[in-house]
């Protein structure tokens, strides 16, 4: 096999306007520290064109799809689009009975206006406005739940024995409706909840979870925009349509599950003698007991339950080893988002444009780079565009049930969300790269593509726990997500810093629509690293592993029993 080498400069060369817009490929001479690649991944490089990209995001975030909502006409449509490309491609297929699609039972919940929420404290009853003071959901999937039941706050809700650590010591919680903070104990210390990182304990995910598991008959989360790392327009976006699960999912479950407007929190817990802040203030130290308050919980929540299936959307190319093409790299974006709010004033549809048309529009044409290249690596690479992330990560919580192939024999998952389209990049993340084997192989890449590994700007936000990858790491499959960093050599500091705080401010929101002006270039440079850095990790001798002491290492070895 005739093998050339690949180079940062080449790359770039790669991400320039004329091979990204018109699709024509120069001849290339190089040298590199970076080791070697097949002639057919150099084809697949040069495959990747923007202005594809840019057109499967135009079409995926148009009004048309409706926003892409789980288990929507929108969504169906979008999982057809992709399914295809896949198949336009010569992608093989990859899902159920030999088609594309991989079907997901769902349930879904939707809260309804005869839903009402009270607290009693010692001096009056308070009612509260819904998605103005909180946002109310079961998600026990009955059509009503009543909960009458008293308060307990529990601090931030969390039991981690690893870390000498439990809100729930001594405290009698069966039954009760539990207030708590969202994150965790802040920390500068890595071996205490990770330091300034957010660890799963933080999620709402993990609270509302272990809630349920104690007994809970509900859990009022505590909404403060620094600590959740968004302001409560993105809790009321979120939580004020259709709410999705697994329809397999035996998990206890909460009959009553609300988030609440801090200050509002913070006035109910007046009338009860209580400071906040002092509450809070006790939380944060080792010890903290949970308080039985002087308040009592009614809520009546009325709800429509719908038994529906949604899909993943998976395709393959066949590694080229008789023997390693068994075991896979496996690529995943989501392409739902939040779908239409057909009483919502004005524009209600949640187009997604940046979250997440773009990396499924990545993974699309990923998918065809590759299938198209003659020389195929040694591992097989499948290409997952996955439905329901927005409602809990479920669509990669499904597929990592039910993989395409054993879940120890999947090296890698490197997953895409929300990748930016300012331009060239000269910056690349992947928080959660650092924990696995491949940290070399990562950083030598990203020096190929003259890029400099930029460390997470936020990681009390917890991004690590917050998209597909990380279903995969909580079965053991070492993963993470690829992301673009801060700057951008196609354009001016100030525009790229404008548009870039202008596609913050739409998260979640109807303004998250597709732009023309926006330079799909950065998209191209990522989906191209993304394909060289899964060809290494499939051209390994032996599998990707998590680093030694890494919280996810057991769940690797537990898979490979």
């Amino acid at each position: 096999m005739r093998r050339v080498l690949i180079i940062g400069a080449l790359c770039l060369t790669l991400a320039g306007a004329g091979v990204a817009s018109s699709g024509h490929r120069p001849a290339h001479k190089a040298a590199s520290r970076g080791g070697t690649l097949p002639a057919g991944m150099m084809q697949a490089l040069q495959n990747v064109q923007a202005a594809r990209i840019r057109a499967d995001v135009k079409y995926l975030s148009s009004d048309a799809l409706e926003g892409r909502g789980t288990g929507t006409k929108g969504g169906e449509l979008a999982a057809s689009y992709i399914a295809k490309q896949f198949k336009d491609a010569g992608v093989e297929p990859a899902g159920d009975n030999g088609g594309y699609f991989q079907r997901v039972p769902m349930v879904g919940v939707t809260t309804q206006p005869g839903t009402t929420l009270s607290v009693a404290t010692p001096k009056q009853t308070l009612k509260l406005k819904l998605l103005d003071d909180a946002v109310v959901f079961n998600l026990d999937e009955h059509e009503i739940s009543d909960v009458n039941a008293g308060v307990v706050f529990v601090g931030y809700g969390i039991t981690a024995p690893e870390f000498g650590w439990d809100d729930y010591a001594g405290a009698d919680v069966k039954g009760k409706v539990l207030l708590m903070l969202v994150n965790e104990p802040p920390s500068d210390d890595p071996k205490f909840f990770g330091g300034k990182a957010l660890t799963y304990y933080g999620r709402w995910t993990y609270k509302f979870e272990q809630a349920a598991r104690m007994g809970a008959a509900g859990v009022i989360l505590i909404h403060k925009s620094e600590m959740a790392s968004y302001g409560w327009e993105v809790v009321r976006s979120s939580w004020s349509g259709e709410r999705s699960g697994l329809a397999d999912d035996q998990e206890p479950k909460l009959p009553l599950a609300c988030w609440i407007q801090l200050e509002k929190a913070r006035a109910i817990l007046a009338e009860s003698g209580q400071d906040l802040n002092v509450l809070i203030a006790a939380s944060q130290t080792k010890g903290f007991r949970a308080v039985a308050l002087p308040l009592k919980v009614n809520a009546h929540v009325v709800s429509t339950v719908r038994h529906f299936e949604s899909s993943n959307v998976i395709g393959k190319v066949s590694g080229s080893d008789p023997e390693r093409s068994k075991q896979a790299v496996i690529y995943t974006g989501h392409y739902d988002h939040l779908g239409i709010r057909p009483e919502q004033p004005g524009d209600n549809i949640y187009n997604g444009a940046l979250d997440n048309a773009t990396g499924t529009a990545m993974v699309i044409e990923m998918a065809r780079a590759v299938a198209a290249s003659p020389v195929k690596p040694k591992r097989s690479m499948y290409f997952a565009a996955v439905t329901a992330e927005e409602q809990g990560l479920w669509g990669s919580a499904y597929l990592a049930k039910h993989p395409p192939v054993p879940l120890s024999d999947i090296t890698l998952d490197i997953n895409f969300d929300s990748i930016k389209p300012l331009g060239i990049p000269t910056q690349v993340q992947g928080e959660g790269y650092e924990r696995t084997t491949l940290r070399k192989v990562f950083e030598t890449t990203a020096a190929d593509f003259k890029m400099k590994v930029l460390a997470p700007g936020h990681p009390e936000n917890g991004g690590y726990y917050r998209s597909d990858h990380f279903s995969f790491a909580k079965v053991g499959v070492p993963a993470f997500s690829v992301e673009t960093g801060e700057h951008f050599t196609g354009h001016p500091e100030a525009w790229v810093k404008a548009n870039s705080e202008a596609m913050d401010r739409s998260y979640h929101q109807p303004s998250d629509e597709y732009k023309q002006e926006y330079d799909y270039r950065s998209n191209a440079v990522l989906a191209r690293f993304g394909i060289a850095l899964g060809y290494r990790a499939a051209e390994l001798p032996g599998l990707v592993e998590w680093q030694p002491g890494d919280e996810f290492e057991s769940a690797r070895r537990k898979s490979a029993q």
